[in-house]
Parts: C-alpha cells; structure tokens; sequence
C-alpha cells in the first residue's frame, strides 16, 4: 500500500459522519463501575476472613497436635527402678 492510498484511507475514515452515542451510556458506565468496585470490595473483605479463619484453624492445631514435640518412642520400655 503506498503512501497515497493511506492518505486516501485514512481520509475516508475521517470524512465519515461520526457514530452516535446512546445518550445513557455514561450513566451505564458508571453503574457498572460501582458494580465492578463493590464486587471487588467484597470479594477483597471474604478473602481476608477465610485467611483469618485459616490462621485460627493452625494455631488451634498446632496447640492441640503440638507438632514440635518429639513422639514418645514405642520400641522401649520406659527405664526405671535402677
């Protein structure tokens, strides 16, 4: 394509009568947006319950199965009366 028939293109495209824009269309927009930041908020304060929740979940774990502590051994027998 040369130069002149960009030209030409481009000036075609700006001859053209313009689109028209539905009239509500920034109301529209605007709702949906509030939609969309609502939905995020919420979205945003779940996330953060269930991770609260988990972190509860491991500490009442970790309190009750203490895993930090060695098991007591199975294979012999406790040593006493020496």
């Amino acid at each position: 394509m040369s130069l002149r028939d960009r030209e030409a293109a481009v000036r075609q495209i700006l001859e053209r009568q313009s689109v028209l824009v539905p009239p509500d269309l920034c109301g529209a927009a605007v709702r949906r947006g509030g939609r969309m930041l609502r939905r995020r908020a919420v979205a945003r304060h779940v996330m953060w319950v269930l991770l609260g929740a988990a972190v509860v979940a491991f500490v009442v774990w970790a309190l009750t199965v203490r895993p930090w502590v060695e098991p007591p051994s199975t294979t012999t027998p406790p040593v006493s009366g020496w």
